[in-house]
């Protein structure tokens, strides 16, 4: 067996990356970047490089060609290639998409709905040609349109009431900045219309007179809104709104129930929403509630059918804010009572989430984040709930939905729209009843999500439900009757069964204390301390980490080879028969939860015997709100060392292998194990890290960036305040790379994980240059690091588009992955 560590065969060196002194003064502190000429993309010299770093990548991936085609042949034998989506109602069509082999795009089609009252989706063929069934409609053929361009997405679609007038952009360039078209379906034709480099989710008002979209700035910041008439030139086109404050995003759209146009605007801490009647588009937006700092909130909007005054409407707004609970909580306001503005103070309370482990917690309430919270005021399956946030409430004619975040997972509850009426008027808690799957979901780690609920008349509730071993399920369930029925489940072709994957969630107790959830999937029969470790779902099973990683040294090289990243080492489930290969990744950044779902890809990892998981490090959102404020600004490294300590107890519980164990993460999750590569490099045999966000002090030192501004609110502010400053200089990747010699005075060892990054020319959210400083510096002698940087020059933040192409980029790094993870495949 070749061990994963071993010399590799005889490569090509890596490019040199020529240093050019580049000092950085910042409160006092002066560094010299000998790596930012590469900023410069026009730069000859610069564009060299990225060819050369291209060429080098493709030499070391050479070798797994072989491998990356079996994955790529597994992947694509595993799709139902030919497909379609479950036709979903609205207003006169029932909408729905097809996916044909060898089609990189899926096709949007429609039928005419027959009866008003008939709620049953159509029968459709899946395996039918698009616009074979009497009646069906091709309205959107993404590969048409994709004709003559290396990238292709999508950043909106829109169709007028009457389902005529289409609205279209489009991205061909990958830098999410989008073309808006309009196109009357009755001719095929496009409008003469053109509006181009626009913020994607553009809006057309449903009687197909006017178009809102945003503007983006230099920094592709959505700054303003404006105002289309169809049929006019977009140099008449009006402002209608313009957001000053560098730290806030502007979106536009429409209300749930289709009466308000909806101008949002956001940072990261603060929210505002304006409003415009739609009867009224020429008029000016107001705000709905004045804009508070440090306040988010959204509104919605909906009736209580016949429960007003003599019978009448009651009309409604749903408010969801976090002026009164750092965790959210929703106030119902009879709009009758006046017009707008109104005060966050006003309303009904429906829910509210816990505010243990907050940074604004009441008096009180200073417990754990996992702490079980009680409130009268909740409905009484909250009741106890840990890390309970509330991530809102939607009224559709017929019934309520409650979303909130419990124990780490998503949720939902549903109750009757009379029932609601009934408890609104006897001013009680709503009595919610909790949308659980059916039978098979017990021993699964499964999270469920609202779906394909656009219509607010629609009488029965679309949700999801998925697992990481368990194909998703499209379900229906009638909140009248409780009655619940599968409408569509994904479907894995081959001898693929669920059955034969388990999975479990632990906790694993961090260095302060703090409980880190952590998700664990396998192959039966191929990771034995899985398999003997006990209950397998939602388990309470808590690991520790060792108080001391200095305790798990790198393995000794073998007898007789050099000392070094490239040394020869034998793998730690040779010397104690246990230990499996380890895929281990996170994100913990944004309060983005990683929920659970399902993965075709992952599956070839699995099949191969490795341990996959995620690690829900703080900074995410899956404890709700305390536990995104600890890991973020001033108290990002809790996000570093959740995940070291999660990794460092799974190989101390001998269930995964030091010496095969890959860490992955994209964007953020980039910067993440980016940084603990630095931290805790004799954890990791290697890295796999998607358009990372490595140079981080860099970037959000220069407010002329992308981004910058907006995310002082996320990392803190470095150009201003000292402290930021430091605290990020001491973990930003790409500064903190230890060379050698410090690994060996640190670590015992020169180990450094083999490290394979990606990025894009493209990409306007983690710019081309930081994954190739990093790679630089990686490679550079006295690092020693064995490091390559793969580049695309058609692509986005998200990767190339086009199914087979994403196949292709998740096929070739899972057989890097695979090189560490089981080398004796190679």
């Amino acid at each position: 067996m070749t061990c994963p560590n071993s010399a590799p065969p005889a490569f090509p060196q890596p490019p040199a990356t020529p240093s050019r002194p580049h000092l950085r003064q910042v409160h006092g502190d002066a560094f010299n970047d000998p790596y930012e000429w590469l900023r410069d993309k026009d730069d000859p010299a610069v564009q060299t490089l990225i060819k050369n770093q291209k060429a080098y990548c493709q030499a070391r991936l050479a070798p797994l060609s072989g491998l990356k085609g079996q994955l790529f042949d597994e992947l694509k034998s595993r799709v139902e290639q030919t497909d379609m989506s479950v036709p979903t109602r609205i207003h006169g069509y029932w909408y729905f998409a097809r996916t044909q082999e060898g089609s990189q795009y899926a096709v949007q089609c429609r039928l005419p709905v027959v009866d008003p009252d008939d709620w049953e989706p159509p029968v459709v063929n899946p395996k039918g040609q698009s616009g074979s069934l009497p009646g069906e409609e091709v309205f959107f053929d993404a590969n048409k349109e994709a004709e003559g361009h290396d990238f292709y997405r999508l950043g909106g679609l829109d169709l007028s009431e009457d389902g005529r007038l289409l609205l279209y952009c489009v991205d061909t360039r990958g830098d999410e900045r989008y073309d808006l078209r309009l196109r009357d379906l009755s001719s095929g034709a496009d409008l003469p219309d053109r509006i181009d480099q626009v913020s994607s989710g553009p809006v057309l008002t449903p009687d197909r007179r006017w178009v809102f979209y945003a503007k983006v700035d230099e920094a592709w910041r959505p700054y303003s809104v404006w105002r289309h008439e169809v049929g006019s030139s977009a140099a008449d086109d009006v402002c209608v709104f313009t957001e000053a404050d560098e730290r806030f995003w502007v979106g536009v759209g429409l209300s749930f129930d289709e009466s308000q146009l909806v101008i949002g605007t956001s940072s990261k801490t603060t929210s505002e929403v304006l409003l415009l009647p739609l009867d009224n588009p020429t008029g000016e937006f107001r705000p709905f509630i004045p804009r508070r700092e440090g306040v988010e909130y959204d509104v919605s909007f909906a009736s209580f059918l016949g429960a007003g005054p003599g019978g009448a409407n009651l009309p409604l707004a749903l408010v969801y804010h976090n002026a009164d609970d750092p965790n959210f909580s929703v106030h119902l306001i009879d709009m009758s009572a006046h017009q707008p503005p109104y005060s966050l103070s006003e309303g009904t309370v429906l829910a509210q989430g816990s505010p243990y482990g907050c940074e604004a917690a009441p008096e009180g309430f200073q417990g754990p984040v996992d702490q079980p919270y009680r409130d009268p005021v909740n409905p009484a399956i909250l009741q106890g709930a840990r890390g309970l946030s509330i991530e809102g409430v939607a009224i559709y004619e017929r019934f309520a939905l409650l979303g909130y975040r419990a124990d780490s997972l998503m949720r939902l509850a549903v109750i009757p729209i009379e029932r609601a009426i009934e408890d609104y008027r006897a001013g009680r808690p709503w009595r919610f009843r909790e949308v659980k799957p059916a039978d098979g979901w017990e021993d699964r780690v499964w999270a469920v999500a609202a779906g394909d609920n656009p219509s607010y008349q629609a009488p029965t509730l679309r949700y999801t439900v998925a697992s990481y071993a368990k194909p998703a399920e499209l379900r229906e369930l009638d909140p009248a009757s409780g009655h619940d029925r599968l409408l569509k489940r994904a479907k894995v072709l081959g001898d693929f069964d669920p059955a034969s994957y388990g999975e479990r969630r632990v906790w694993v107790q961090a260095r302060d204390g703090a409980q880190v959830p952590v998700s664990l999937v396998w192959k039966r029969g191929l990771v034995p301390g899985m398999d003997q470790a006990g209950p397998e779902g939602l388990t309470r099973l808590t690991l520790s980490a060792p108080g001391d990683l200095r305790s798990m040294p790198w393995p000794r090289p073998a007898q007789g080879a050099e000392s070094g990243a490239d040394a020869t080492v034998k793998p730690a489930a040779a010397v104690a028969g246990q230990g499996s290969p380890l895929f281990i990744t996170g994100y913990g950044a944004y309060e983005i939860a990683s929920d659970p779902g399902f993965s075709v890809g992952r599956l070839s990892l699995l099949d191969r015997g490795v341990l996959y998981a995620c690690v829900h490090v703080r900074g995410g959102g899956e404890m709700g709100r305390a536990w995104y404020e600890q890991g973020r600004r001033l108290s990002k490294r809790h996000t570093f060392e959740d995940f070291v300590d999660a990794t460092a107890a799974l190989q101390a519980a001998g269930w995964a292998d030091q010496t095969r164990t890959v860490a992955e993460g994209g964007s953020a999750g980039g910067l993440l194990v980016g940084a603990v590569a630095n931290m805790a490099p004799q954890l990791y045999a290697g890295v796999e890290a998607d358009v990372p966000f490595v140079d981080a002090l860099t970037s959000i030192l220069d407010p002329s960036l992308p981004l910058t501004v907006t995310e002082w609110d996320e990392w803190g502010d470095p150009l201003h305040d000292e402290a930021v400053y430091r605290y990020m200089k001491s973990y930003s990747p790409y500064e903190n790379v230890p060379d050698k010699a410090e690994r060996l005075a640190s670590f015992g060892s020169e180990h450094f994980p083999r490290v394979m990054a990606t990025t894009s020319l493209n990409d306007t959210r983690v710019l081309y240059v930081e994954p190739l400083k990093w790679a630089a510096r990686l490679q550079e002698s006295a690092v020693g690091a064995d490091a390559i940087v793969k580049v695309e020059s058609e692509g986005g933040h998200g990767g190339a588009s086009g199914r087979y192409r994403q196949w292709e980029e998740l096929a070739e790094e899972n057989a890097f992955c695979l090189s560490i993870l089981r080398p004796d495949l190679v």
